[in-house]
């Protein structure tokens, strides 16, 4: 029998010795590209993915979060996804529903309107969601609803007559379309000035979450939050597929495994923000108040014409997707 020969190298002693060796060429690295600040939960969320991946498989797989839009804006961090140029990246499903109306599904107003809905929703969309982007070249790891919408005002409101004529912040089409809907007056103003928009009486009511209502202190200058859990957006994660499967057989389980308790973990943490941060808006004096009946079946009707609108124009994938989730 031939003595094998190890050239005098440290790999040649290790190996000699029988020692296993991780040589560094055997690292990947991975960028993540984000476009939240870190102290947002969903990237929170995401970091602490990245640490059970390095964990799981020995520090093989470096996953590295750039948040706040450092590697790519919001709206470049899909195609950069597509392209290679980042490995994995989180985006807002409902910003793409131009390009493909089903993105945007969870972003219409009162078709899913609690966490629970929210979920079967999710599992309606998920396999046309995944069909699109293995068409684009890229596999979703995990998606996590935001708290959800609802209305805040200056003045009571028992039904949807009373937002007529108020003056509405809209940010979004969606929001614009609403508001259009019950007779409000929709008035486009940007995050920053939000505060002195509320102040001067340029606005006086306004649809977003509870998380939102306490960061832009609405409780300074409105007094109602009615919860309304108009709808739920999620944040998706989105792998590049030829960088996953240029990964060997361990590190892909390793990423599917944290993808998924990141998914559990982000929808648990989702539902705490809502809480913590309604309960704020209480702390803050501001009353929060569930949607009385008559307002409730106002803003149904509103979602109705607006499911109907984008029926139209997501056709027979739409229509299926809708089934899916009604049944």
């Amino acid at each position: 029998m031939k003595r094998r020969i190890f050239p005098v190298t440290a790999l040649g002693l290790a190996l000699a010795a029988g020692l296993s060796v991780t040589p560094a060429f055997g690292q990947t690295k991975w960028d993540l590209a984000a476009a939240y600040p870190a102290t947002n939960f969903h990237t929170e969320n995401m970091v602490q993915l990245a640490s059970d991946v390095d964990k799981a498989t020995g520090g093989k797989l470096k996953i590295t979060v750039h948040a706040n839009a450092a590697l790519f804006k919001a709206p470049e961090i899909k195609r950069a996804v597509q392209g290679g140029q980042a490995q994995m990246g989180e985006i807002l499903l409902a910003n793409f529903q131009n390009e493909w109306q089903l993105f945007g599904v969870d972003g219409l107003p009162f078709l899913a309107d609690s966490y629970d809905a929210s979920r079967k929703l999710y599992a309606a969309q998920k396999p046309f969601l995944e069909k699109k982007l293995a068409e684009q070249g890229m596999m979703l790891l995990y998606a996590v609803a935001w708290p959800p919408q609802g209305i805040y005002t200056k003045k009571p409101l028992a039904s949807a007559a009373d937002l007529k004529g108020i003056k509405w912040r809209a940010y979004s089409p969606a929001t614009a379309r609403i508001a259009e809907l019950v007779g409000a007056q929709p008035v486009t103003v940007q995050a920053a000035e939000f505060s002195q928009a509320l102040a001067t009486g340029v606005v006086e009511s306004t649809m977003t979450s509870g998380a939102t209502g306490v960061d832009s202190k609405l409780y300074e200058h409105l007094k109602f939050y009615y919860d309304t859990q108009a709808w739920l957006p999620k944040n998706a994660l989105l792998v590049n597929k030829k960088a996953f499967d240029a990964l060997d057989k361990p590190l892909q389980q390793a990423l599917l495994k944290a993808g998924a308790d990141a998914e559990a973990r982000g929808w648990a943490n989702s539902a705490k923000v809502n809480a913590d941060t309604v309960a704020k808006l209480k702390a803050n004096g501001m009353e929060v108040v569930a949607p009385p009946a008559a307002l409730k079946a106002d803003m149904g009707k509103v979602g109705d014409t607006m499911l109907k609108e984008w029926l139209d124009k997501a056709g027979p994938e739409g229509k299926a997707l809708i089934d899916a989730y009604r049944k």
